[in-house]
């Protein structure tokens, strides 16, 4: 199996920043075997892909309301993927979830919530104005 644990949530003042890491395990975990990135779910329950990483940890999507404030990264060494969180709104407000599905081939296809089999608890990040 794969074990997402993530960390870093909190609150914080609009403008403010928040990095957010998932740390990856299990024995099934391999290195540059799995494409990865974060979901967030809304207090509406609506869930969004924020940011992707393919298995080479090169990022490969951003939603459009993140791009130019938030920066997905691997840490290879450390098994961990982070996502770095600078001019925060109010409208980013949710619970942030890491996800990982595995890819043997680099392909990471579709990038919606049902295709990622891993997850991790969600850390919540609050912005107030």
């Amino acid at each position: 199996q794969v074990q997402l644990q993530e960390s870093g949530g909190g609150s914080v003042q609009a403008g403010g920043s928040l990095r957010l890491s998932c740390a990856a395990s299990g024995s099934k975990y391999r290195k540059g075997e799995y494409c990865m990135g974060w979901f967030r779910q809304f207090p509406t329950k609506e869930r969004e892909g924020v940011a992707f990483i393919d298995t080479g940890g090169r990022p490969i999507h951003y939603t459009d309301s993140v791009k130019g404030r938030f920066a997905i990264s691997l840490d290879n060494a450390k098994n961990t993927l982070y996502l770095q969180m600078n001019s925060l709104k109010p409208e980013d407000t949710a619970m942030y979830y890491c996800a990982a599905r595995y890819s043997s081939i680099n392909y990471c296809g579709s990038l919606t919530g049902p295709d990622f089999p891993y997850w991790g608890q969600g850390t919540q990040v609050t912005v107030s104005s």
